[in-house]
């Protein structure tokens, strides 16, 4: 069975997005650079024709990542899950850390999706793996390199996620 690319909805759109961006802008783009380069002469030494290449060999496989991944995506919409305290993907979670007195908040998304400074995590990601299961009023100790950081989950709630401008890849 292939592997599934589990995302948001608005992780979806956004992979969508650039998806399209790459096909109707930067194609096209690159496109007039490796003939413009051509026009230049000697392709065994021209600099620019090789960059062109390398470009355009970047976008092509970026492309198929992306064809990949939205045909296997296993869109998973926060807001319909059933409300529940345990914390599953699509979760933004408000934890309490225990040392500081201080509440972080997090929502468990997608590899493609996440974005730490943002307080988005990739549901594969150690902070997101120690939450998972846990529900509301647990502690969890969650080991961050050679640091152990003690939190306690003060609120589990699925809504609509948000991601922001400066996580786009695009």
């Amino acid at each position: 069975m292939a592997t599934k690319y589990p995302m948001t909805p608005a992780g979806r759109s956004r992979l969508a997005e650039e998806l399209e961006y790459l096909r109707t802008v930067e194609r096209p783009a690159i496109s007039e650079a490796i003939e413009e380069a051509r026009a230049h002469g000697d392709l065994k030494e021209n600099a620019e024709y090789h960059a062109a290449k390398d470009r355009q060999g970047m976008i092509e496989a970026r492309v198929r990542e992306l064809e990949t991944k939205l045909s296997l995506a296993q869109i998973i919409d926060p807001t319909t899950v059933m409300a529940s305290s345990t914390v599953r993907f699509g979760a933004t979670v408000t934890l309490l850390d225990l040392d500081t007195n201080e509440e972080i908040t997090y929502a468990i998304v997608g590899e493609d999706e996440a974005d730490h400074k943002n307080g988005l995590l990739n549901f594969r990601a150690p902070i997101a793996r120690s939450l998972i299961t846990k529900e509301e009023g647990d502690d969890v100790s969650i080991e961050l390199g050679t640091t152990t950081r003690n939190f306690e989950i003060l609120n589990v709630e699925y809504k609509e996620i948000q991601l922001s401008d400066a996580s786009k890849k695009v």
